[in-house]
């Protein structure tokens, strides 16, 4: 890591303010990866091509200014420049800022950074504290790893969508941009693990984070259970195979809350709230999982009978787990999420705020996704300083 806390990137302040990170990525994994790294300070210099990133251009939009929504949050905390590497002399200006980089974090197929001559080989050597951060869709080895990357396909083929939907129905797919979300957190740790690394040995590496791999790490123990017993987790809605009741269920008003009983002592609480805590069938996770439909039907019932808010103070009362499903619109007036600060105004734009909350060294949120090359005069004429 560079030795200079006072260098350029709008003052930044917090725990990494020492590093300085090339994002070279696109759309949403690798650049989420860079995002956390700017969020604690990070000097994060984002690359474009003279195109700019898709992701620019990508679904809602700022009614103020046009600006794309995804771009203001996964580019926030990063100044812009655009560079063709292919032109020679905005070849040397990457290479220069790669000459005092910490990090440098890029999503290309695999292969493509060999062939402009910008692979580990060359910027290993050039940069030998370099730790370079490849985010790919399998990695960059395997029979997989020339096909295109996206989380879609890494949510199937994960065995992620197997188990989403119900029983006699589709596999689904999370409405959401998951797999890039996780991705871009596994990818942001690895990448501090290879920079503990250097600041012990002053050696650089090659960090291969891919999101099929980081979605199948999400499925917990079940290869380990397919391995030794062959056998396979159910579609189950929201249930569990091994914690019965357990999802989500209609209110007498229509309104809907989730529920869990994954540990014995809840479960004994549920089960008396049901009227069956006496019930010697429903006193273990195997009798509950065991009589899984006759007990998934009275908490339908018990919860049909009741208004949201009764339901949900009944648990409360009574210790159990439970919350309301909740949309943004409920998430936007809520006062826990308000008392925490879990949303921020950046340049005007509301969106979330850092990941975690460090003490001593909190992350800073410093201002939203940039327009193209806003800092492309300053950096192709100083670099870094």
């Amino acid at each position: 890591m560079i030795d200079d806390p006072t260098h350029s990137g709008a003052n930044a302040s917090g725990p990494l303010s020492n590093l300085r990170v090339i994002d070279m990525s696109t759309v949403l994994a690798g650049p989420n990866c860079a995002r956390y790294l700017g969020d604690f300070g990070a000097d994060v210099i984002k690359l474009e091509r003279p195109d700019g990133d898709s992701l620019r251009n990508m679904a809602w939009r700022d009614p103020r200014d046009g600006t794309g929504l995804w771009w203001k949050l996964v580019n926030r905390n990063k100044r812009t420049v655009v560079l063709d590497l292919k032109n020679e002399a905005d070849r040397s200006v990457f290479l220069g800022l790669v000459d005092d980089a910490d990090v440098l974090v890029e999503n290309s197929r695999p292969g493509t950074m060999e062939r402009l001559g910008l692979g580990p080989d060359e910027l290993l050597t050039r940069r030998p504290s370099l730790v370079m951060t490849r985010v790919s869709g399998f990695g960059q080895t395997g029979p997989y790893a020339q096909r295109p990357g996206f989380a879609t396909i890494a949510e199937a083929m994960s065995g992620f969508a197997s188990l989403n939907g119900e029983p006699d129905g589709a596999p689904l797919l999370p409405p959401i941009a998951l797999t890039d979300e996780v991705t871009g957190l596994a990818a942001a740790f690895a990448t501090m693990v290879a920079l503990h690394h250097v600041t012990a040995t002053g050696v650089g590496q090659v960090v291969d984070a891919n999101l099929l791999e980081t979605m199948f790490h999400l499925m917990g123990p079940l290869a380990s259970l397919f391995a030794l017993t062959g056998e396979q987790q159910p579609r189950l809605g929201s249930g569990l195979p091994y914690t019965v009741p357990r999802g989500t269920y209609r209110c007498a008003d229509e309104r809907w809350v989730a529920i869990s009983t994954s540990s014995d002592s809840v479960a004994a609480r549920v089960m008396d709230l049901l009227g069956v805590g006496d019930d010697h069938r429903f006193a273990t996770f195997d009798g509950r999982t065991e009589h899984r439909l006759e007990l998934e039907a009275l908490m339908t019932d018990w919860c049909a009978a009741r208004d949201r808010a009764e339901v949900v103070a009944t648990f409360d009362a009574a210790n159990a787990a439970i919350g309301p499903v909740m949309d943004i619109a409920d998430i936007s007036i809520d006062p826990h999420y308000a008392e925490r600060g879990a949303v921020e105004l950046v340049d005007g734009t509301p969106m979330q705020s850092v990941i975690a909350r460090l003490s001593a060294t909190p992350g800073v949120l410093r201002w939203a996704g940039r327009s193209l090359d806003a800092d492309g005069d300053e950096i192709r004429e100083s670099g870094w300083h």
